[in-house]
């Protein structure tokens, strides 16, 4: 018996593991999946790269294996939502590879693909659907799936679905779901609003932490460069070419800012790729898997890339831009020390971004080591503007509109601050302005 089967996974589970060279669970998977096969609520709380999908993976196909028989058309058995298109697409490989007898039917939702392909795989059932929240309320609304019959409902990273303004998706999407039904909710971090979420879906969970928040992978070497943002590019390169036969992960803040970053580096001669939410799915699929491959050694992304890239060979990830909510430096640099490797995280910290450095170091409770430069003063911080609505506010729909009030969910978080709308008043109509 190997250590899988002595948590209550099957035999032919644990074999397929074994395959696979999964011989020993890691935290989070031996502290959740006993009590996931007692039909237990959960509530896991756990870093990044600690094997949070195989936690609740595992136990819901052990128990569908068991049912037997096809599901009802339309139907689904499991619902699995996730933030972003990448962790879907992550989440869904990982289940098919490890489904053991392989009769389940696994399919995934998400914007950017095909919806008419979508609806056509949802009519002959579903045992485990794995969506992002935006393209699974269409396609409720368009009557392609019910979710009446939905026996397990995960919210996998779901402190990223709230900072990303998916709450009032996830109200409108449970009112759909049988009352009588399982629900697991994994997170690295527990922001106040999460607390809330998990009394509204879970009952009488069992919490299971295998980490504080904010905490990063051991393996990870952390550094931090102070210079000027003019000198940021110089800095890239110099670091980048130091290690061109290494994968690094390069985070810009914005999706334009991406974008220019990859074209300045291919200009510079490296094999560089870019995904962002301005790229379609079938671009971000092709960017990820050249780089999975090996075709690109540098991939430039925003936090839509922070969870959901699970490459071991990432050796570096540099932070280019420093994010504006601390836990995503903690999402970002767990892209790399994965599957037991070592890894360095580099980040950049220019004058006015002192401030998202002080919030990272407070969450970490450590002062990331200097690797060059010398920490700015309050005075050579530049002035910058105050955040608006899609600041950081853990229960605020970033980009997405008003507090409470969020647009639809997309599969990313806009990287600037929201458009203010304009009142047009068209000719003959509304008061005249006073001369």
């Amino acid at each position: 018996m190997n250590k899988f089967e002595a948590l209550g996974v099957s035999p032919k589970l644990s074999a397929k593991l074994t395959e696979n060279k999964i011989d020993t669970p890691t935290p989070i998977q031996e502290e959740a999946i006993p009590i996931i096969l007692t039909g237990r609520d959960v509530m896991g709380l756990a870093q990044t790269g600690t094997g949070k999908t195989l936690a609740f993976g595992l136990p819901i196909i052990h128990n569908l294996i068991k049912i037997g028989t096809k599901p009802d058309p339309k139907t689904v058995r499991a619902l699995i939502l996730a933030p972003t298109r990448e962790l879907a697409k992550q989440i869904q490989d990982n289940l098919k590879m490890f489904q053991g007898g392989g009769h389940l039917k696994i399919n995934m939702v998400v914007g950017g693909l095909s919806m008419n392909t979508q609806r056509k795989a949802l009519e002959r059932g579903t045992d485990i659907l794995v969506a992002t929240p935006g393209r699974l309320i269409d396609l409720l609304e368009q009557k392609a799936v019910t979710l009446k019959d939905a026996e397990y409902l995960v919210l996998d990273e779901a402190d990223q679905m709230l900072d990303m303004g998916f709450i009032h998706a996830l109200r409108q999407i449970a009112k759909l779901l049988p009352e009588k039904r399982q629900t697991l909710l994994f997170s690295a971090t527990m922001p106040k609003l999460m607390e809330e979420l998990a009394a509204t879906y879970l009952d009488h969970p069992r919490k299971v932490q295998v980490a504080p928040p904010g905490k990063t992978a051991d393996k990870i070497t952390q550094s931090v460069h102070f210079v000027a943002k003019a000198a940021k590019n110089d800095l890239l390169e110099e670091l980048l070419d130091k290690h061109r036969d290494e994968l690094a992960l390069v985070f810009s803040r914005t999706k334009h800012g991406a974008e220019k970053l990859k074209k300045l580096l291919e200009k510079k001669g490296f094999a560089a790729a870019s995904i962002h939410g301005n790229k379609s799915q079938n671009q971000r699929d092709r960017a990820l898997k050249a780089f999975k491959d090996g075709d690109v050694r540098i991939l430039v992304a925003t936090d839509v890339a922070a969870r959901g890239i699970d490459i071991p060979d990432v050796a570096f990830v540099y932070n280019f831009d420093l994010p504006n909510v601390p836990e995503n430096y903690v999402h970002r640099i767990g892209r790399t020390a994965r599957a037991g490797k070592e890894g360095e995280a580099i980040a950049f910290c220019a004058p006015d971004e002192m401030s998202e450095m002080k919030d990272i170091e407070k969450l970490l409770k450590i002062q990331i080591p200097v690797a060059g430069g010398r920490r700015w003063s309050p005075a050579e911080e530049e002035d910058k503007p105050k955040r608006g609505g899609g600041g950081r506010g853990r229960g605020g729909p970033k980009g997405g509109g008003r507090r409470g009030q969020p647009g639809k969910p997309k599969g990313e978080a806009p990287s600037g601050p929201p458009k203010r709308k304009r009142n047009r008043r068209r000719r003959g109509q509304g008061p005249k302005m006073a001369a």
